[in-house]
């Protein structure tokens, strides 16, 4: 792994109370079909300040058809040993390590970690700096988790939690090192 990289890793992301990004095969229907107002919980916000994004092969597959595409202010890496794609939106790296050299050498600076086999990856090697997870009020039963196991611990301190509408609950936490 490429050590100390110069830019840092920040996590935006929604789970279904019993932990769940995505339903078993990938779909994210209890996420975008939300009854009544909800907001954007900040997403906007935050993404402004982000200028490349790193996201795993299913995180692309759930997303690649959103139209409009979501992700126009920054560069989009995608990390996955087997997808092959000619979609200009993107560039796919094939191992974390490429990933790191990639965003060095692209002189990035906030980078939105996305998808729960990355974000495991990229916090048990020390590359999240902060983490916002947005609850949904919804229990899915099974599906693809947040996270996966990890090597140590990853201790967290808690900067707050807060109601933000349509019955979520935003968690923000910054990686302890």
């Amino acid at each position: 792994m490429t050590a100390n990289p110069t830019w840092t890793g920040h996590v935006f992301i929604a789970t279904s109370v019993d932990g769940y990004i995505a339903r078993p095969d990938g779909a994210l229907d209890w996420l975008i079909d939300r009854p009544g107002p909800t907001g954007d919980g900040g997403y906007a916000e935050f993404t402004a300040r982000i200028d490349h994004m790193l996201m795993g092969r299913g995180t692309y597959e759930a997303v690649a058809a959103f139209d409009p595409w979501p992700y126009t202010r920054m560069q989009v890496l995608v990390l996955s040993s087997t997808l092959s794609t000619t979609d200009d939106r993107v560039t796919v790296v094939r191992s974390l390590d490429e990933a790191v050299k990639a965003l060095t050498a692209a002189g990035a600076e906030r980078v939105y970690v996305d998808g729960g086999r990355v974000i495991t990856s990229c916090l048990a090697a020390g590359l999240i700096d902060d983490l916002v997870v947005t609850r949904v009020p919804v229990l899915l039963g099974a599906g693809l988790p947040l996270f996966g196991a990890l090597p140590t611990d990853v201790q967290l301190e808690s900067l707050g939690t807060a109601p933000i509408g349509g019955g979520m609950v935003q968690e923000r936490y910054a990686v302890r090192r």
